[in-house]
């Protein structure tokens, strides 16, 4: 089922929820330093997956254990 949504719309529909969210706050008549704060609390988690997703890929166990070298050069 998850292979039918994109990314894309997933941070849309995430990022739409956040702003209902947060206007929701500021009609009930909340601070501005708490729907400041939701919005910030709500946008974090796409800007830590976006930043993780940008680094390349983790090397596996194999690539880690024979990157091992040793002073005249033999792996």
């Amino acid at each position: 089922m998850w292979k039918h949504f994109s990314p894309l719309w997933l941070l849309i529909a995430w990022l739409l929820v956040v702003a209902v969210i947060v206007c929701g706050s500021v009609v009930l008549d909340a601070k501005l330093a708490t729907s400041a704060f939701l919005l910030v609390l709500g946008v974090m988690p796409a800007i830590i997956t976006l930043l993780i997703g940008v680094g390349g890929p983790s090397p596996t166990v194999a690539e880690i254990l024979h990157s091992v070298h040793t002073a005249d050069g033999r792996k």
